[in-house]
């Protein structure tokens, strides 16, 4: 069972992001805050739920949160300032544009960069112990997959529509044989060393 809440009688915004891992695309981020006697019995950190299930949960979620918004970071902010602080900046920015301001946010992880005085807490794995944590990273992964599927079509060799720009050996092949584009992030690794090293 998912926990209601951190801290009692705050108005408590969870947040967490996706897409931080991957090869290509931005960062996205969501912030929600949730009524106290939310409930729903399938909602769970989104790594455990079926796509079918992220997109039948997304539209409650916005219906039935009193605040949640969404922050993007793209790739060629990342490669200015690098994914970790890329991660804190696309929270930073659903947390902005927050109709309700939070007392108390609880963040997905073990880092993040405070933001606007409001104090906050890390929780490790906490998508998978908190309602609006797990909320989040439904929005958060909704958002960005929706975006990956968008631009697939101006790439398709690149396959997002399957990997939504995370490294897959195919993913890396098609790196490989096409070279990178605008989306990719090239402070990353796009191709796997090992297969460099092949060619020496």
């Amino acid at each position: 069972m998912l926990l209601p809440y951190y801290k009692e009688n705050q108005i408590e915004a969870g947040c967490d992001e996706a897409g931080r891992g991957c090869l290509a695309g931005p960062v996205f981020a969501a912030a929600v805050i949730l009524p106290v006697d939310f409930c729903n019995d399938l909602l769970n950190d989104s790594k455990q739920l079926t796509e079918k299930q992220r997109y039948m949960l997304r539209p409650i979620i916005e219906e039935q949160a009193i605040a949640w918004a969404v922050g993007i970071v793209s790739a060629k902010e990342i490669d200015k300032i690098n994914i970790l602080n890329a991660s804190f900046l696309a929270m930073h920015r659903a947390v902005d544009q927050l109709t309700v301001r939070p007392d108390f946010l609880i963040i997905d992880g073990n880092r993040f960069r405070p933001y606007d005085k409001i104090p906050h807490q890390c929780i490790v794995k906490g998508d998978g112990k908190y309602m609006s944590i797990a909320a989040a990273s439904v929005l958060a992964k909704t958002y960005r997959d929706d975006y990956m599927n968008s631009i697939d079509k101006d790439y398709p060799m690149y396959l997002w529509k399957q990997n939504k720009g995370y490294p897959t050996k195919a993913h890396r092949d098609a790196i490989k044989s096409y070279g990178s584009c605008e989306h990719h992030r090239m402070s990353f690794t796009l191709i796997d060393p090992q297969l460099e090293l092949q060619f020496e």
